[in-house]
């Protein structure tokens, strides 16, 4: 099928998790799976017709794991499930978060393993292909037994009893919107409820769409960092392939060879290699080790959840000749990875910051006007976007407390120790989104530092449209092409304007991918 992913519970992939949920890509089972599935589902079936008493299949959960249910009563069990169990709070999650829980959990399904009908995993996928968003509240999972509160708020609207958003993102009836898209609700039957709740589809949709994100913002802030380093004149020696040979970390070697890159053919840090500058300030000179160690926590995560987003994560499991309960949905290899990204995002922050107050503070960025602003004083240029960026990395190193280890037990003390994985994973959201704004800042600080050494600013400037391509030195070619990409639609900072427009705009130009595209284009793939 044409522009449509096949899942079968084993191969997807973070990029292909990534694509569905953002760009609505259609999806449809593979052969395999469709046939895992019925075989795990007859088994089932064999297990309720031999009248046999198997957890989650004809038992109450949790601490009511003794409790025997009659067959006569198990329809009703599933419904009574979804209802008790749909308990979230707060905001919703957003559609992307959402459409990647749904893709997620049809893909654990699809191994075979968790016993519920094909009819019903199918019915997520039409949930996917007609995009209908379900309404989740993000708040009201501990992270075991899975993301329960979230996944049930999914398992209602799969039974007709749950709310969606609408085109105009008002919330309606489950059974309006499976009537527009002539869809009909499902009737779930034995360990079905179980089936689409027991998981860590929220906290590792959350991850998903992270890691995507961080793998390119790292070489974002590789880029920006260098424009700061020309910004400030500083020196490319500490970029050495010599010096990261002997501490061999394999972040490090890559950010370093990234900023050659970027900063290759630069007449500004020629024209300044015989200054008496003997070693930068470490947040200029120790970019490769701080980017670097970001980067091989981010693979580490990758690693991680590429082994979740294919795993069978619900309890009990179906196997040939036995079902086994285990811990499968113990959402604890999430929240310690996304521990680790928080405090790794919030470190790419930190220094990102520190290079801030480095370009606006004329002690310390080797002779840029103070707080980069013409007329100082009837102007106060980039002093409070330095706050705020100030304000930003603060606020990220209270979010990059970890969740995993703390744990309240639930269920009457069945379930006594829980991961806090959903928890983990939206504080890592927070911070990623708090970094988009820091690097934004860096970012047109950066750039202003570029137009003050370039002569485009200066106390009687020609004009805001000044050129930078009229310099008779020339930065890097990355640093060029990325200051030339923001300047098609940020200008420099003539007199005072509302920042708060800019740094939102420029955050958009650094999600977009755009910025990264811009450089990528001309000088290659960055590492």
């Amino acid at each position: 099928m044409e522009n449509t992913i096949l899942i079968d519970g084993n191969s997807l992939t973070i990029s292909q998790v990534n694509e569905i949920a953002r760009n609505g890509t259609k999806v449809a089972l593979a052969t395999n799976a469709i046939e895992q599935i019925n075989n795990s589902r007859n088994h089932v079936l064999r297990i309720i017709n031999s009248d046999k008493i198997v957890y989650g299949i004809n038992t109450g959960f949790g601490k009511f794991k003794d409790v025997k249910i009659a067959n006569k009563d198990l329809r009703d069990l599933q419904v009574n499930f979804m209802r008790s169990h749909a308990c979230g709070i707060g905001k919703p999650f957003s559609k992307e978060i959402v459409r990647a829980m749904i893709l997620l959990r049809a893909n654990a399904l699809a191994k075979g393993f968790s016993g519920i009908r094909l009819e019903i995993v199918q019915l997520l996928l039409d949930l996917l292909n007609h995009d209908v968003y379900p309404y989740i509240p993000e708040q009201g999972s501990v992270g075991s037994s899975g993301d329960l509160a979230p996944l049930a708020h999914l398992g209602l609207v799969i039974i007709g009893e749950g709310l969606v958003f609408d085109a105009q993102l008002n919330k309606i009836d489950s059974k309006i919107a499976f009537r527009q898209h002539q869809l009909q609700p499902a009737i779930l039957e034995a360990k079905e409820a179980l089936a689409l709740t027991n998981g860590t589809q929220a906290m590792t949709a959350i991850a998903s769409l992270i890691i995507y994100e961080a793998h390119k913002l790292v070489k974002v802030a590789d880029i920006i960092s260098a424009i700061s380093l020309e910004a400030m004149f500083g020196s490319l020696k500490a970029f050495s392939a010599l010096i990261q040979e002997v501490r061999p970390h394999p972040g490090q070697i890559k950010s370093a060879q990234n900023l050659r890159k970027i900063l290759d053919n630069s007449q500004f840090i020629e024209s300044h290699h015989n200054c008496n500058l003997v070693q930068d300030a470490y947040s200029l000179r120790c970019v490769p080790q701080v980017h670097g160690a970001v980067r091989q926590a981010i693979n580490h995560a990758d690693e991680v959840i590429n082994i979740e987003i294919n795993s069978s994560t619900d309890n009990p499991l179906i196997f040939a000749n036995e079902v086994l309960s285990g811990g499968n949905f113990h959402g604890e290899p999430i929240a310690i990875v996304m521990d680790y990204v928080s405090i790794a995002l919030s470190e790419l922050a930190n220094i990102a910051e520190r290079r801030i107050e480095r370009l606006v503070n004329p002690a310390l960025s080797n002779g840029l006007p103070a707080f980069l602003t013409l007329n100082g004083g009837l102007n106060s240029g980039f002093m409070i976007a330095q706050y705020t960026a100030a304000a930003l990395v603060s606020e990220n190193k209270t979010l990059a407390h970890p969740a995993s280890v703390d744990s309240i037990p639930t269920s009457a003390n069945q379930e006594d120790h829980v991961s806090m994985g959903t928890i983990a994973s939206r504080k890592a959201a927070l911070i990623l989104t708090n970094l988009y704004n820091v690097l934004a800042i860096e970012l047109l600080c950066s750039c202003q530092g570029i137009d003050f050494r370039s002569g485009n600013l200066s106390p009687d400037p020609l004009s805001e449209e000044a050129n930078f391509r009229k310099l008779p030195l020339k930065p890097g070619d990355g640093v060029y092409l990325a200051y030339e990409h923001l300047r098609h639609t940020i200008k420099p900072l003539i007199s005072d304007r509302i920042l708060s427009y800019d740094i939102e705009t420029t955050a958009q130009i650094i999600k977009s991918g755009n910025l990264l595209k811009a450089v990528e284009s001309k000088i290659g793939t960055l590492e």
